[in-house]
């Protein structure tokens, strides 16, 4: 069958504990008002959820939690049984441990066995991969529903014994930015009246000769005694102003190349989803892409940049929303080797 025919039946996730307020964060790392203050103005996120303890440093919480919530919060909407789902699919730049993968976990959780499962490592762009190899899956043939799943724990790289006055802008930034979620999505090619459609999903690498705009390091047991040391380099780190450059003007390319696949016009659109980078840079991009008729969708104010799970956060509320005959377009960019991402739904 033709991809353009995949449904998307639902949307489901999940976050950990209560919101962290800048307030709260402040405190918790010993910084003044002015602090809090710049996170107000120059982020704009003002809440996000964590897996970690921040008292304690204990992750209370793992991304499989997440994940089975999610999964099972969009399977009941849905009107699926786990029984019913023929293939898994997750992507995330964060998995519990690199192996057993997390999606084998959260499988086995839900009581799914003798079916394929994929996980897929990227950062923000990850969901959306997630979306397109379930959609090709079920339009090859031989399968009938897909579980995407997608999400991060970022909490887990927090180093709460930190003095965040010495850290550089490349990793301050990241303590305020990240939350932690999950979010999942059933796919069908059972062409079901009044469902929506997923019309289009583009992933393209474009970040040949371009230095990483983000980078998280993983370390071994063999470099855990100089990490103690304080020697070696940091664990996650982000270049803020290459994204802050190249992420609008990478959405208002990725826009323009989905509703010219289409053959949409920009006044066709009733809900635009724009990528979740912070509050600041969100309305950045929103500016950026002009869609003065279509309704936005962001979460990221109250979630906090919590990865791959932001999409399908998004996804939630818009499914609800669309009527008949409605369209929208999700957008995401991965700036950590630079990934151009984005999809198109249209209710039938």
């Amino acid at each position: 069958m033709d991809a353009s025919d995949i449904r998307l039946l639902s949307a489901g996730t999940a976050l950990p504990g209560p919101p962290v307020d800048n307030v709260t964060l402040a405190r918790r790392f010993g910084m003044d008002d002015l602090w809090q203050q710049w996170i107000d103005v120059f982020i704009g996120t003002r809440t996000r959820h964590l897996s970690v303890d921040l008292d304690t440093g204990e992750t209370v919480v793992s991304l499989a939690d997440l994940g089975e919530r999610a999964a099972r919060r969009a399977l009941s909407a849905a009107g699926t049984d786990a029984a019913d789902i023929d293939v898994i699919v997750m992507g995330t730049a964060t998995p519990d441990a690199l192996m057993p993968a997390t999606v084998n976990e959260i499988a086995d959780r839900l009581g799914i066995d003798q079916i394929p499962t994929y996980q897929l490592q990227s950062g923000c762009s990850g969901a959306v991969q997630a979306l397109e190899v379930g959609r090709q899956m079920l339009a090859g043939g031989g399968h009938r529903n897909a579980l995407v799943i997608a999400g991060d724990s970022c909490a887990r790289h927090f180093d709460l014994e930190a003095d965040l006055r010495s850290l550089p802008p490349a990793e301050l930034v990241n303590v305020v930015l990240f939350g932690d979620g999950a979010g999942a999505a059933v796919l069908t090619s059972d062409p079901a009246p009044g469902t929506v459609a997923l019309r289009r999903v583009m992933t393209r690498f474009t970040g040949r000769g371009r230095a990483p705009g983000q980078i998280v390091r993983w370390f071994g047991q063999a470099d855990r005694a100089g990490r103690a040391a304080g020697i070696g380099e940091a664990a996650v780190s982000e270049d803020y102003k290459a994204i802050e450059e190249s992420v609008p003007e990478m959405a208002a390319e990725i826009l323009a190349e989905l509703l010219d696949s289409l053959d949409w016009k920009d006044t066709d659109l009733d809900f635009v989803l724009p990528p979740q980078l912070s509050g600041r840079m969100t309305a950045r991009i929103s500016e950026r892409l002009g869609l003065d008729t279509a309704e936005e969708i962001t979460c990221v104010g109250q979630t906090g940049n919590c990865g791959n799970a932001l999409a399908f956060f998004q996804l939630e509320e818009v499914l609800g929303l669309l009527g008949r005959g409605d369209r929208a377009v999700g957008i995401a960019v991965e700036s950590s080797k630079w990934i151009k991402a984005g999809f198109a739904l249209e209710r039938l």
